[in-house]
């Protein structure tokens, strides 16, 4: 639908379990403890407008986050979009 209603549509390297070694490993390089969040989280992500509107695209993962975001670098409460359908 590559909509987001409840949260921002950021564009992100990886969305992954929040307990996944690589999402600790990138949370502790920036002083984050995610270590009691559940879910996704998106992990190297900015922020992006309407997807496919003047260049606004997403070349890596579009996701839909409803959490806290830290600096682009973790940011919680992650979903992956699907623009093709």
């Amino acid at each position: 639908s590559g909509q987001c209603n409840t949260g921002t549509v950021q564009c992100c390297n990886t969305v992954q379990d929040a307990q996944s070694d690589s999402a600790q490993q990138a949370a502790a390089q920036g002083g984050i403890d995610i270590s009691s969040i559940t879910g996704l989280v998106g992990i190297t992500c900015n922020p992006v407008g309407v997807l496919g509107v003047g260049g606004n695209s997403c070349s890596t993962q579009p996701t839909c986050c409803t959490g806290n975001n830290f600096n682009g670098l973790i940011v919680v409460g992650c979903s992956p979009i699907n623009v093709n359908a």
